[in-house]
């Protein structure tokens, strides 16, 4: 990095990894990034597949949610790279999906929930926080409308 802060927030954000759950997500997460004016955006889904287990939803199903949460970043960031990762551990796939688009930071919107909800979904933003092998940046959440 370099040693100014305007430098570093640039290398901070120059390739950022930008997990989206569905096109809702993705579009409100998408704009409160974009004031930030990211170099480079990988918009990221990740298909809940579990090995050997039955799937939450049909892969198809899944796969259509992602091209749907895809075509919402590219409202914001035309030039965005999309990455399907799939897997049952989300937080594992969102840590090997930065080593896969050699991103800087993985950037996100927490998702609202109460804490039983957190509990019970292993709190993605606390696996994120305490175990991304680069920096994790939470955007801020409008909380009108939402």
């Amino acid at each position: 990095m370099s040693s100014s802060a305007d430098g570093e927030a640039a290398d901070l954000l120059g390739r950022v990894l930008l997990p989206v759950a569905n096109e809702g997500d993705a579009l409100a997460t998408a704009r409160a990034l974009e004031p930030y004016d990211p170099e480079r955006v990988t918009a990221l889904h990740v298909v809940e597949k579990g090995e050997g287990v039955p799937d939450k939803t049909p892969v198809e199903q899944s796969e259509e949610l992602a091209a749907e949460s895809y075509a919402a970043v590219l409202t914001v960031f035309p030039d965005a790279d999309e990455h399907t990762a799939y897997g049952r551990d989300v937080a594992a796939e969102i840590f090997e999906a930065v080593d896969a688009v050699d991103a800087t930071a993985v950037v996100y919107r927490a998702r609202g929930g109460n804490r039983l909800m957190r509990f019970l979904s292993g709190d993605l933003s606390t696996k994120l926080a305490t175990g991304a092998p680069v920096p994790v940046v939470a955007l801020p959440r409008e909380e009108a409308g939402e």
